[in-house]
């Protein structure tokens, strides 16, 4: 089974990119990986003020919930809207 949507995380790294640790999640979920892709530079550059040596933005994959009743999840960013 694929993933359900994508979530963008930063990721805040000491010197070296060593460790590297998340540190912020914007609340926005995209329907695609090529749509959270292409969201990851201005959701960086909404974090810059992080204070660590190095940030990246990282897509990663969420699989859908068996049961969604515990919370509404937020809105899907990224597709098409009329």
């Amino acid at each position: 089974m694929g993933a359900g949507y994508f979530i963008i995380a930063i990721l805040g790294c000491a010197d070296g990119a060593a460790v590297c640790e998340p540190v912020a999640m914007p609340p926005v979920r995209y329907e695609s990986e090529q749509a959270c892709q292409a969201a990851a530079p201005d959701a960086l550059m909404a974090n810059s003020d992080l204070d660590f040596p190095m940030l990246f933005a990282e897509c990663r994959p969420v699989a859908p919930k068996a049961s969604s009743a515990t919370q509404p999840e937020p809105p899907p960013a990224g597709s098409a809207a009329a």
